[in-house]
């Protein structure tokens, strides 16, 4: 199939009543919402705090139910030009290196609709700059103190205090949320997980030079090694040129920032003993960014009492990494509040879609917040009968087959599969301590559509009709040339999704409880 975005986004649908909608943070969440609500036919303005968009982060996940939104966005061939489409997530004993549990992603596309990707955080923030700049008006070095209520807020910028007032505020101002306070009532609630994380980036043509270090590179996957209170992630990033990482270990007094430094020198004694490719990779690290990890619950509400300020991303649902799921809920929460907001027939309505939305996101983020924090307990289990358990089951996605060190031969190009296999797939991976073998997880997280899930929403309230519905559908698939194959790819997936009719897994319910 064809993954092209549409000739119009939201099926070329702009509000018949525009809305002056102020966003306040420039970052993924912040970008993907001001992208959808001008394109939707919205006068959007964005208020960032700092005084220029620099390059910050490292590698992240763009999952299928990311790539999706990205792609309608018309960021298709960037993507696979600057990303790294992977084979597959694999599991590795820290000590041995041996491969403990794999799932191959090559049918990524065939089986979700879309592909999944590792991309350097930067690369991807200036893409949706690229695409959403044109767009918008933007307000570098603007600082919000408050939320003056009615639409307006309170900004200090070149040392003059200003209120600007909209329509609209949709706080996309981050996991340190000056808006957060003003929707719930209260201080931040952050409590420390026990963890940091350091993040570092090595070039690519290092690993090339050891041919140990090789498979890394040619193979790319995205590596986890698990230890005791510990774990190691890699993959490649920016077209196979830099290699990622990010460590997982018990918190010694770091901050929560994205841009503090670490020690490298610490990090390599925090990972001695760790396999010989782990020490020789950490050895080509020069500097290191280190990340105190905090978690907070579910908000009660992210919408302000007089219906003029909602929240969007980790100002509302900060992701802890666990699960890779950070940007991608923050872009799904644009693309949903673009496609309702794109249908805004009068003002009457503004608070009836700002409730969609939160209706619509709510779950599903509290959910992936729960999920991430259930992988925090499986990467780092202690040596012992709970590590052997969970070493197991893992194994049971290699089929019976050791691999050693190594990776099993190349599944490029595997189709998809029918429902009779992805029906065992179910029953033999559900429950399985690597969530990513999970189908029903799988085809919760990754085959997840934003704009439909709006979509939905409108015509289960009268808001759309089915027929334009369906006409939107139909728009999308005309970009294959190929009908027949057209309609044999969408009676598979139909049928896929069928067969994995998912709901909340029970250990995500139980832990958020």
């Amino acid at each position: 199939m064809s993954h092209q975005p549409a000739p119009g986004l939201f099926g070329g649908r702009t509000a018949a009543h525009a809305l002056d909608i102020i966003v306040v943070g420039c970052g993924l969440g912040g970008l993907s919402a001001a992208y959808a609500l001008a394109r939707g036919g919205h006068k959007v303005t964005i208020v960032e705090s700092a005084p220029a968009i620099a390059e910050v982060g490292a590698g992240i996940q763009v999952s299928p139910n990311v790539s999706r939104v990205l792609e309608s966005f018309g960021l298709s061939e960037r993507l696979a030009r600057d990303a790294v489409e992977p084979e597959g997530i694999v599991f590795r004993s820290y000590k041995t290196g041996q491969l403990v549990g794999r799932t191959d992603w090559t049918a990524m596309t065939k089986l979700y609709g879309a592909p999944y990707y590792h991309v350097h955080r930067a690369d991807l923030h200036t893409m949706l700059m690229d695409v959403t700049l044109p767009l918008v008006s933007l307000r570098l070095s603007t600082w919000v103190k408050s939320y003056a209520g009615d639409g307006s807020i309170l900004v200090s910028s070149n040392g003059a205090e200003e209120t600007l007032k909209a329509d609209l505020i949709v706080g996309a101002d981050g996991v340190k949320s000056v808006l957060r306070g003003s929707v719930v009532g209260r201080a931040d609630q952050a409590v420390p997980t026990g963890d940091a994380a350091y993040r570092a980036i090595v070039p690519a043509s290092k690993l090339m030079e050891h041919p140990e270090l090789r498979e890394f590179v040619e193979r790319p996957h995205m590596t986890g090694w698990m230890g005791p209170g510990r774990h190691v992630m890699g993959y490649c990033i920016r077209a196979k040129t830099e290699y990622n990482l990010v460590l997982l270990h018990p918190d010694d007094g770091s901050v929560e920032s994205w841009t503090a430094e670490g020690s490298a020198d610490k990090m390599r004694a925090d990972f001695a003993g760790w396999e010989p490719r782990v020490e020789k990779l950490l050895s080509f690290v020069p500097s290191t960014l280190k990340w105190k990890l905090m978690d907070r619950q579910p908000l009660e509400t992210w919408l302000h009492a007089d219906g003029k300020l909602v929240l969007l991303g980790d100002s509302c649902h900060p992701m802890l990494p666990y699960r890779a799921q950070g940007a991608a809920m923050a872009i799904e929460d644009g693309a949903v509040l673009g496609a309702l907001f794109a249908r805004l027939q009068s003002p009457e309505q503004v608070l009836t879609l700002l409730k969609a939305y939160e209706s619509l996101r709510h779950q599903r983020t509290a959910e992936v917040q729960a999920s991430s924090r259930l992988n925090q307990h499986i990467f780092h289990l202690p040596d012992g009968a709970d590590q052997e358990e969970r070493d197991a089951q893992m194994r049971e996605t290699l089929k019976g087959v050791d691999y050693g060190v190594g990776l099993p031969p190349r599944t490029a190009g595997a189709p998809p599969k029918d429902a009779t296999a992805v029906a065992q797939d179910v029953l033999e991976h559900e429950g399985n301590p690597n969530q990513w073998a999970d189908t029903r997880k799988s085809q919760t997280l990754f085959g997840y559509n934003a704009e439909k899930a709006a979509k939905e929403w409108l015509v289960e309230h009268g808001l759309e009709t089915p027929a334009v519905f369906d006409e939107t559908e139909v728009e999308v698939a005309d970009v294959d040339e190929d009908d027949e194959d057209i309609e044999e790819e969408l009676a598979k997936e139909a049928v896929v999704r069928e067969v994995t009719n998912i709901v909340a897994p029970a250990e995500v319910v139980a832990l958020q409880a």
